[in-house]
């Protein structure tokens, strides 16, 4: 049991870490310590395990001892860790009876011992006691005491408007007294533990005993000094493959590490001397005013300063699903919960430890537990291959013990190794040690221990080199997912676009401002109720530094362009704040698309302001302000105008937001505070204010971005909330639609329409979409379930609260890390930290990269697992003997395993990845091509070398040497030519589908040095270390032999460019190719071609298909410039020279 104690002055907290469980005890006053010691220990006391805060298994790594998945998933992890959420209140609840309990078993006042007076806390007139107490109760009354928010804020010298000053000191202060906002975490695993895991292999264990057995009987025919070598150099073999094994194994858990504590680095908003800065939820302290809106997450316990219609998902922390309304009645607010709707200021009164939440994850670890998809396919080749290597070694080892015992087994010299009735019984034992040995190793080389290291290297090597390329990966499935995507659904905002907006046009009074920004034409009336109208209807805020600084506008994208624009026409944000008061609010809704204010003026009067969509507003308002400052009634023809000019702002890739406002009375507004709570603001009859149009440019790089993608076959859609026409004039600018004909239904279309659309109908126009405008949540949710009906392998981007559910529904969901939401990021698989459309178009490159290096490593494997059981099962089989012995073949094994992973697995994407279509859910994870490569590398090496096996001696002119000198020349070589046939098939899985594998291989630094390492290290083995191997030195010109049998070996054969790989398309699917035929229908009549922009539209006739290659071959009049997509999901090929 390990005991951690900590204390700051006032409380104790006991950490305990025994048998991997985490006990977390906080005790209010130490003089308390020992007689809760007495109780635990007690006869009658209760067990430690129902007495602590929290309890809970660890949900930890689970290893399969054969070293299949080091990281495979802990079914209970998820059932311990509700239970765990649902019990953590019960468990409050018995420590503090028990801390009661001991409370009256303490002596009276007035007796010898009595409680020490509370230790002061600094210059602060509460406690980190009393408030952990106040918040773990919800004492409201408590709250109350202390003079509400703004009281408990004096308390904390805090200022509830500007929040603390943020000085270092002042920030230390807080710290030392109240705590940081952070909790102890598990020790990770040592290295010594990972030496552990891969000593319980059991091959290895078999050998291990193998080689004590033939240590200890070596030693005993042949004495200390050469009979150790046998079994010592089996010993050290093994030594050095765990050894190497745990290193790999602990640099990945490392790196997964790493990576885990990047997820859960939340940054925030906060304020500090009157400015909204962005801080890491780790660095927030007591006393800090922290702004919330939807989709932030509580960063710590604190009450509700100031809110409108903020409500929370408390779920993660109850249990219970329900949206919890907070306000100044119910104030309290627990870290980790959500905000579900609203906004609103909270005051921080708790962090790290002495929240719930905190103690919560201090008792869990985060763990790499993810079985993904390619691990469990790839587990089920390992166990085949693991198999049938088992089986081939059962038999060379009846084999070679029959032919052993039966004496037909001869030494080099010719002499029977073994006599029945002759032979000593430690000789006979000692030679069916050996037998056992080869067939134990022979499992060892079989079973491919290293393709499970090469899922774990290639997805930590992706992940390290992601977050690189601004993507950090929450799923390791979302690795290899990506890379069969089919489909982008992007939003457009902040992805294809820089999220840097401006107004840069705007229609007040019923005209166009000259400048946008010059309001002297305006009437004052109507300049104070646009200036109200954006201070009050608004998240952002308006910073003004001492001394006459640069003015800080902060909030979304769409509010600081506001915002901006208004300081711009005259508005002092301060000054309009505090001049009126917001007595209620809609906050702005992604299904309404717009938001309002009920404003209190200081003359007692009501505004409500609203705030949107520019068509949504317009459709409610029934009058306008005219040049001169009255009010006009609205008639079709002016509505009409208005229209048309957001259209032409829309046509111009503007956005358009709309500002409107009415009068209330003071007799239509509730008086009592519950109905005033759930009172919905009216929203018609408006007066129109303005109408202004906001540029936000699209990003550098996205049209290449854009096309990259369609060359790689998948196609990107635009799902976006904006007007359908500046959806229109962002997608031709991206280059998602091609031109202007391309602009229509139902390439081009509105989420009311779509949403309209029967289920059917549904599907069949989810296959035309480029862009979808005006659509809601749900609107972008019905097109990813559908496209997923389709077939596609769909990947989203999003970054609000109602996003969740389309990102938790498609197969890859992507989270804006910048303006995206803490929910979206939750519901997300990976988080594009710099919301840049081209960061996801990198992750589509290295999720193909990801499949792509381990189908590289499964072909170098197979081919050496192939290669070593046929050559040493044939020569075991027809002479008895092995050319690779035990040792050899551990070497070959830490080659084949661990390097052999390490430089394959960390091939970096190149662009030949994004030229090939995506890989079908369907398609073997061995395609054809790969097992053509597998079975010509394995039949040459098996030929070349059983030659040398049966030959060797009469083709290297060994007859005149001795015999026993001769056959360990020609298995030096043999073994020699091996090694140099694996290294040169290193650089042959490199490409597995080209001719020139040696293409890029010099900017791959560590397969360059693996390589290197290993041609050195086999070296040093042939020329030092033959005692160990039993290997001799060899002469220069069998090297030279050596490596010219690895050199030559059969390149991939590919039909000189001429083979056509074919992209997969669903059932009656379309598909486009680039081609430089201007008309295929008449010559292919089971296609129905159409001619768009330069493209060639076809599309499979059923019932037709199965001529499709026969079509082709007959077609000769016109040549396929790229690629056509066949009707099945399988591959087909032609010569197009042909056609």
């Amino acid at each position: 049991m390990f005991l951690s104690l900590a204390s700051n002055g006032k409380t104790l907290t006991i950490l305990s870490y025994d048998n991997d469980n985490l006990i977390t005890v906080s005790i209010a006053e130490l003089s308390l310590l020992p007689l809760f010691f007495t109780l635990l220990l007690s006869e009658n006391g209760l067990n430690v395990r129902t007495t602590c805060i929290l309890l809970f298994q660890q949900a930890a790594l689970v290893l399969n001892a054969s070293r299949r998945f080091r990281y495979t998933l802990d079914l209970k992890k998820d059932e311990e860790k509700k239970q765990m959420i649902a019990k953590i209140r019960t468990h409050a609840e018995v420590a503090a009876l028990l801390f009661q309990n001991a409370g009256s078993q303490l002596p009276a006042p007035g007796s010898q011992k009595s409680l020490p007076t509370a230790i002061p806390s600094g210059e602060y007139e509460i406690t980190s006691e009393k408030l952990a107490s106040m918040s773990r109760d919800h004492d409201f009354d408590a709250l109350q005491n202390y003079g509400g928010a703004k009281g408990l804020a004096a308390k904390l010298k805090t200022d509830t408007e500007k929040g603390i000053s943020g000085e270092e000191v002042d920030l230390l202060q807080r710290k030392n007294i109240f705590g940081s906002n952070t909790y102890p975490r598990k020790k990770g695993r040592s290295f010594w533990r990972f030496v552990l895991d891969a000593c319980r292999d059991t091959t290895l264990i078999i050998l291990m005993v193998a080689a004590a057995a033939s240590l200890a009987l070596g030693i005993k025919t042949e004495g200390i000094k050469e009979g150790w070598y046998d079994g010592g150099s089996i010993a050290l073999a093994v030594i050095i493959v765990i050894v190497v094994t745990a290193i790999s194994d602990y640099k990945q858990s490392l790196q997964f590490q790493s990576l885990n504590e990047e997820k859960q680095n939340i940054h925030m908003e906060i304020i500090r001397g009157g400015r909204r800065v962005q801080v890491s939820i780790f660095d927030i302290v007591v006393g800090d005013v922290i702004p919330l809106k939807i989709g932030d997450q509580v960063p710590a316990d604190g009450v509700v300063i100031s809110g409108h219609s903020l409500a929370l998902d408390e779920s993660s922390m109850t249990g219970e699903s329900k949206i919890v309304h907070k306000d100044i009645k119910q104030p309290f607010l627990m870290s980790g919960c959500k905000v579900a709707d609203g906004y609103g200021t909270m005051l921080v009164t708790g962090v790290g430890i002495n929240t719930e939440w905190g103690l919560l994850m201090a008792s869990i670890s985060e763990d790499n537990g993810e079985e993904t998809p390619l691990q469990v396919r790839l587990n089920g080749v390992a166990t085949f291959i693991g198999i049938v290597g088992l089986a081939v070694a059962f038999l060379v080892l009846v084999v070679l013990m029959v032919r052993y015992f039966t004496g037909h087994t001869r030494n080099p010299d010719g002499s029977v190794q073994f006599r029945a009735g002759q032979t000593k019984v430690g000789a006979a034992v000692d030679g069916a040690v050996k037998i056992f040995t080869v067939a134990v190793t022979i499992v060892v080389v079989a079973v491919p221990e290293g393709l499970p290291l090469a899922v774990t290297l290639t997805l930590a090597y992706s992940m390290r080199k992601m977050m690189r390329d601004k993507a950090l990966v929450r799923r390791l499935s979302a690795c290899e997912t990506m890379g069969s995507a089919t489909t982008i659904c992007s939003d457009k905002t902040g992805t294809l676009t820089l999220n840097m907006m401006t107004v840069v046009e705007a229609l007040v009074c019923g005209k166009k401002m000259d400048s946008p920004d010059n309001s002297s034409s305006l009437p004052a009336d109507v300049t104070s109720l646009l200036i109200e109208g954006i201070a009050q209807n608004s998240t952002g805020n308006v910073f003004v530094p001492e001394g006459n600084g640069d003015i800080e506008v902060t909030g979304s994208p769409t509010e600081k362009a506001i915002l901006q624009w208004g300081v711009n026409i005259g508005m002092n944000f301060e000054a309009v704040r505090s001049s009126s008061s917001i007595i209620h609010a809609f906050p702005f809704n992604s299904e309404k698309k717009r938001g309002g204010v009920a404003v209190k003026t200081a003359d007692s009067e009501i505004h409500l302001h609203w705030k949107g969509a520019a068509e949504i507003v317009l459709a409610s308002c029934k009058r306008y302000i005219d040049a001169n400052g009255h009010l006009v009634p609205m008639d079709d023809d002016q509505a009409k105008l208005f229209r048309e000019s957001i259209e032409d702002m829309a046509a111009r890739s503007l956005r358009c937001v709309a500002f409107a406002f009415r009068s209330c009375e003071m007799e239509e507004v509730p008086t009592i505070e519950e109905e005033l709570e759930h009172w919905n603001l009216p929203e018609d009859n408006l007066v129109l204010l303005a109408i202004v149009g906001l540029k936000d440019p699209c990003r550098p790089g996205v049209r290449d971005a854009v096309q990259l993608c369609k060359n790689a076959g998948v196609k990107v859609r635009m799902v976006t909330g904006d007007n359908l026409q500046t959806a229109k004039a962002i997608a031709l600018e991206c280059g998602i639609l091609e031109s202007d004909a391309d602009a229509t239904e139902p390439n081009l279309i509105e989420g009311k329409s779509f949403r309209a659309l029967s289920d059917a109908e549904r599907l069949d126009a989810a296959e035309k979409i480029s862009v979808m405008g005006r659509s809601s949540p749900n609107d972008k949710l019905l097109l990813v379930q559908a496209l997923r009906k389709m077939g596609h392998v769909v990947a989203v981007t999003g970054d609000g609260t109602n996003d969740a559910p389309a990102l938790h529904e498609a197969d890859i969901g992507l989270a804006m890390g910048i303006q995206g939401t803490e929910v979206a990021k939750e519901s997300s698989d990976i988080i594009i930290l710099d919301d840049n459309f081209a960061s996801v178009v990198k992750v589509v490159r290295w999720g193909r990269s990801v499949y792509a290096n381990i189908q590289k490593f499964i072909q170098f494997q197979l081919t050496v697992n192939v290669a070593a059981l046929i050559i040493n099962v044939v020569a075991a089989i027809s002479s008895g003997d092995v050319p690779l012995n035990a040792v050899q073949l551990l070497w070959v094994n830490l080659i084949m395993d661990t390097l052999g992973a390490l430089a394959l697995a960390t091939e970096p994407p190149t662009d030949h990845l994004m030229k090939r279509p995506p890989v079908g859910r369907r398609e073997p994870l061995i395609t054809n091509i790969m097992w053509r490569n597998l079975l010509i590398q394995a039949l040459y090496q098996v030929t070349v070398l059983l030659v040398l096996n049966f030959s060797g001696r009469s083709i290297l002119n060994l007859k005149h040497d001795r015999t026993d000198h001769a056959i360990k020349v020609k298995n030096t070589l043999i073994f020699n030519a091996f090694v140099f046939c694996q290294i040169f098939n290193e650089f042959n899985a490199r490409k597995p589908d080209e001719i020139n594998v040696f293409k890029g291989v010099t900017k791959n630094r560590l397969f360059m040095g693996i390589v290197g390492l290993t041609v050195v290290l086999q070296v040093m083995i042939i020329m030092f270390l033959g005692k160990f191997t039993s290997s001799v030195r060899l002469t220069w010109q069998l090297w030279i032999v050596s490596i010219v049998i690895g050199i030559l070996r059969f390149n991939q054969w590919k039909a000189g460019g001429n083979l056509k790989r074919v992209s997969k398309v669903e059932r009656g699917g379309t598909v486009a190719f680039k081609t430089h035929a201007t008309r295929l229908s008449e010559h292919l009549p089971f296609l129905h071609i159409a001619h768009q922009e330069g493209l060639l539209v076809a599309r499979f006739i059923p019932k037709t298909h199965k001529r499709s290659n026969q079509n082709l071959n007959n077609s000769n009049h016109h040549r396929l410039g790229k690629e056509l997509s066949d009707y099945q999901a399988s591959f087909l090929e032609w010569d197009h020279t042909s056609i």
